[in-house]
């Protein structure tokens, strides 16, 4: 599956940053200053440059406006989907300033699962993604430490966790309820699935280990 990497300008934590030569890196806004430092060359830097503070001098640049619906992480996640890339990750999109748009980028990777693609995104020690209705994800046995899920919107329904210390069958969760916090990884494969609605999973992440794997309900 083709990767696409979208460096943002929040907190950067490198560790899970291994694109391949085919893989697609595009700096959104002052996310290049972390491409800078690794001393990597993007393949698109976009963005209104409001954080950079100037438009940089690279062959393939999109400026944006400033007033915009569209965040400059989610105009890179459309430029990713647009191209035909099925995985999306996304670093220095956690944490910095600006809460609201840690916020707008959980809701940018809602957006990612609605067209058939996978989103994750990579913090320090964490890692998020969102489960679309009738998907399965596994983890691999060596992870430990904290795992969580959300409902997002509408009512999850038919949500299954194994493997984990506090297991679920075929329950509901809803957005008004932060039911499933606080699980952690048990030393056995873990699973999660949800039928119906969508599903925010937190976990404590270790880059050593593989990314969670997905597959559809049959």
């Amino acid at each position: 599956m083709k990767s696409c990497y979208i460096v943002g300008a929040a907190d950067f934590a490198p560790a899970r940053f291994k694109p391949a030569a085919d893989d697609l890196v595009i700096a959104a806004d002052a996310g290049i200053l972390h491409l800078a430092r690794l001393g990597v060359k993007p393949g698109l830097i976009l963005g209104d440059f409001d954080s950079l503070g100037h438009v940089p001098d690279f062959p393939d640049v999109e400026v944006c406006p400033v007033r915009k619906d569209d965040t400059d992480s989610m105009i890179a996640a459309r430029r990713a989907v647009e191209r035909g890339y099925g995985r999306l990750l996304f670093f220095g999109c956690l944490g910095g300033r600006r809460l609201d748009h840690t916020i707008a980028n959980l809701q940018t990777l809602l957006w990612v699962s609605g067209r058939g693609a996978e989103g994750f995104l990579a913090g320090e020690g964490c890692c998020l993604t969102v489960l679309a209705p009738g998907e399965a994800i596994s983890f691999d046995r060596r992870y430990r430490g904290d795992f969580s899920v959300f409902c997002l919107g509408e009512d999850a329904r038919g949500v299954t966790e194994r493997g984990l210390s506090y297991t679920l069958e075929g329950a509901s969760l809803t957005a008004g309820f932060p039911l499933g916090v606080s699980n952690s990884f048990t030393g056995e494969s873990a699973l999660v699935s949800v039928e119906a609605g969508s599903l925010l999973l937190y976990w404590q992440d270790d880059p050593s280990l593989p990314l969670p794997e997905r597959e559809r309900l049959k």
